[in-house]
């Protein structure tokens, strides 16, 4: 297939690829600039704990709903409002010191997927969709999952800008960020929200397994060139958006899965910061 037809060639012709297209660009940038406040926050295993936990609801939805273009809708419903319980339980038990933190992703990141399993189950008959949600279809991602990644990816950026100064100040010192009168934990669970949206639509672009790469690794990457805030952002969104399209354009010529290439290229960015940083020190 890609000795006969050139990548920009099948962008023209086919649908699916414009969807793959449009689809990586989108989840590229959304999950980069949240990977910013998760490295700078250090919830990389809350981005990880949340992102398994969707594995529970997706089981609950196929186990819920028949195979059907509706259904798809449905199912990823049920994955967004599972993924949402998630994340404000483990803020909950973790804001409140019930437990540490670690500790309450641990317990839910397990829970959930012991959930999912038992569904899987239940439901008595194969799954063979399962396999594309744990490690991602890019090139699966149909017109009603373009639409629902966008609505999704422009209310994470409008909150996320809405209340940019609140999360900045909250990134750096939290401390004083109380004392000064900010809603610190309502900006620690509206996060926690924002990063379970964000891990929703990303399910079907790199997968539950992989998809806690998209929030950690950009961010790592701006991180490690020890630049500002805004800096770190704009470098990060360059590494999440590049690396997809990049990921995108590799597993096409070489028939690879798109998913792990565009880790794989996120994590040669990283590298590639490392020894620059090295080099300039």
């Amino acid at each position: 297939m890609t000795g006969d037809i050139s990548f920009v060639e099948s962008l023209r012709t086919f649908e699916f690829m414009r969807h793959a297209f449009l689809a990586g660009l989108i989840v590229g940038f959304t999950c980069s600039v949240l990977s910013v406040y998760v490295v700078l926050k250090r919830l990389a295993f809350i981005g990880q704990g949340i992102s398994h936990s969707a594995f529970g609801g997706l089981a609950l939805g196929l186990f819920l709903f028949e195979e059907s273009a509706a259904a798809d809708i449905k199912v990823d419903a049920i994955t967004l409002a599972f993924c949402l319980v998630v994340a404000v339980l483990i803020g909950w038990a973790s804001r409140g010191r019930r437990i540490s933190s670690d500790s309450a992703i641990g317990i839910f990141f397990a829970v959930s997927m012991a959930m999912g399993v038992i569904f899987i189950a239940l439901r008595k008959r194969y799954t063979g969709e399962v396999f594309s949600y744990l490690f991602g279809n890019i090139l699966g991602v149909s017109s009603s999952d373009i639409i629902v990644i966008s609505v999704l990816a422009v209310l994470v950026l409008a909150v996320f800008i809405a209340f940019f100064k609140e999360i900045f100040f909250f990134c750096f010192d939290e401390r004083l960020a109380t004392v000064s009168g900010l809603p610190t934990s309502f900006l620690h669970y509206l996060m926690l929200i924002l990063i379970a949206l964000a891990i929703v639509i990303s399910i079907k672009i790199v997968g539950i397994i992989l998809v806690s790469a998209f929030l950690v690794i950009p961010g790592a990457t701006a991180r490690v060139l020890q630049v500002n805030y805004k800096k770190m952002l704009v470098i990060s969104a360059a590494v999440g958006i590049a690396s997809s399209l990049i990921g995108l354009y590799a597993s096409y010529r070489l028939e690879i899965p798109s998913g792990a290439t565009i880790v794989l290229v996120q994590f040669l960015a990283l590298l590639l910061a490392m020894a620059f940083r090295k080099i300039r020190a």
